[in-house]
């Protein structure tokens, strides 16, 4: 069955924290940024969830344990339990499990995420190519002092016909002194060693997802996130909302060219939208209309923004911030100006990307 193209953000009458079960959450971008916890976000995970939503970290790093994941959320003043801490270090050792027999070993190029996660499912983590009777190479992030032998080590078992398996593929990772290699970066380095493709468990891929609900048991989940290409393009492959956040990675403009697979149902500044509900965006006379806002695909190539009598928007950069609080009455609000834009942008590309100029119109909104 073909599955229908989205082409407008989602509207929701209920607070999102009511309209859901259980919150996914991605953590960094989303509930922190550089170990910091970003604006809003302790006060709304905790009003979301002394109000009965179950809150769950989704995380594709599988260097941390969820232990250490859960006490630096506690440390940030997010009262956390290992059991709510999901990593694609479990992820991708349940695949392993689910294809070697039980008390099988197991090569690790990684760090004490990946171990923890393979005693769980009973298998054996070793440290060496030649140790008799490996079963599996499992590859996650290691940090920046993992040793460059270990990629031989890798590569030695692998060129051997031993099968290979990563956590995730992320090309990067943030860090508080800005972007570094991730695992996805280690993985072609042993790529480009062997010429063979490891199975990948890690967000957008299914194996991640079902370890998630399985452990959540979450019945209507929202995934919550900062980027595109894994949070939303993970919702998308599991068939479940989402919600982008704009504390992260992804900006407007990345999200008005988002294709089918990275757009998601809502968006929203931060961690507060699962607070509120979420406004529609109705077909106008001409494009789209949302909070007072309409934004129209023009044939020359532009997206334009106008005030519902269409006139031209006045430059609103200084009316409501953005990573604030919006403006009332006749003060419109810059995300509603975004989830038009959204609107006429995806319905103008359909499945495709959009390519229309879209940099007066987010100029005007302060994007």
């Amino acid at each position: 069955m073909t599955r229908q193209i989205r082409t407008s953000p989602a509207a929701c009458d209920q607070s999102l924290h009511q309209a859901y079960d259980t919150a996914l959450l991605d953590l960094d971008g989303v509930v922190y940024a550089g170990g910091r916890a970003i604006g809003h976000a302790v006060e709304s995970l905790a009003a979301a969830r002394a109000d009965g939503m179950h809150l769950a970290y989704v995380t594709n790093n599988a260097l941390r344990t969820p232990e250490a994941v859960a006490e630096h959320l506690g440390e940030l003043g997010i009262p956390t339990e290992a059991a709510e801490v999901i990593t694609s270090a479990q992820a991708v050792a349940r695949l392993i499990a689910e294809q070697v027999e039980p008390g099988s070993k197991v090569l690790v190029i990684g760090g004490e995420g990946l171990r923890v996660a393979l005693r769980e499912r009973g298998l054996v983590p070793v440290e060496s190519a030649d140790e008799e009777g490996l079963a599996a190479v499992v590859q996650g992030y290691g940090g920046p002092d993992l040793a460059w032998g270990r990629f031989a080590e890798a590569a030695y078992a692998i060129n051997r016909g031993v099968p290979w398996y990563a956590s995730n593929t992320d090309l990067t990772i943030p860090g508080t002194r800005g972007i570094a290699p991730g695992n996805g970066a280690a993985v072609e380095v042993v790529r480009i060693a062997t010429g063979a493709d490891p199975q990948v468990a890690g967000k957008p891929l299914p194996p991640m997802h079902r370890e998630t609900v399985l452990r959540t048991g979450a019945k209507r989940p929202l995934v919550v996130g900062d980027r595109l290409d894994t949070d939303i393009e993970g919702a998308f492959n599991g068939e479940v909302d989402s919600l982008l956040v704009l504390t992260g990675v992804t900006d407007a403009e990345q999200l008005l060219r988002a294709e089918p697979r990275h757009r998601p149902t809502y968006v929203d500044r931060d961690l507060r939208g699962l607070l509120s509900g979420q406004p529609e965006v109705v077909p106008a006379a001409e494009g789209f209309s949302c909070g007072g806002w309409t934004a129209v695909a023009l044939n020359s190539g532009e997206l334009e923004l106008r005030e519902d009598d269409g006139a031209d928007v006045a430059d609103m950069a200084g009316v409501a911030d953005v990573a604030g609080d919006s403006g009332s009455g006749a003060d419109r609000d810059p995300l509603d100006g975004l989830r038009a834009l959204c609107a006429a942008a995806w319905t103008s590309a359909g499945e495709d990307v959009c390519t229309l100029d879209a940099a007066k119109a987010l100029a005007r909104l302060g994007l």
